[in-house]
């Protein structure tokens, strides 16, 4: 019986755990919103790994680095009016251990004149107890 008691009590501390990590990564996509639509790129890109190595995938193919993103995103939205207003659809939020998880979900723009929009694969890491995108595919 203490076994079985072990066992659940286990599995509960688990999934408690894996909760909160899902509900503090939903709440960096949400900062992300917040800050985006604020039209503050640099508060938006603090969701992202500062790091050469993060990874952003997006129509022109493959770049690395915190900075050429942030750059990247400047460029193609240059003010507010650019940037319009962003919402999320968050499709599926997959911890794939304690460090890393897998998201999938939509963006759509709300802007003057056009609402573009599409998907993103994020996968983020645990990185000094803080959830941060690592890569990023946005179509």
């Amino acid at each position: 019986m203490k076994k079985y008691v072990l066992c659940f009590l286990t599995l509960l501390c688990t999934y408690c755990g894996f909760a909160q990590d899902k509900q503090a990564i939903l709440k960096v996509l949400e900062t992300q919103r917040q800050a985006w639509n604020r039209g503050d790129l640099e508060a938006y890109m603090q969701g992202y790994w500062k790091s050469d190595s993060l990874l952003f995938v997006g129509k022109s193919g493959p770049k690395y680095g915190w900075q050429t993103t942030l750059d990247n995103y400047k460029k193609g939205y240059p003010d507010k009016a650019a940037m319009g207003q962003l919402t999320f659809r968050i499709l599926k939020v997959n911890l794939l251990d304690k460090t890393n998880a897998f998201v999938l979900g939509g963006w759509q723009l709300q802007r003057e004149k056009d609402a573009p929009g599409g998907y993103f694969t994020l996968w983020l890491r645990k990185i000094n107890g803080e959830w941060k995108v690592v890569a990023d595919h946005s179509s």
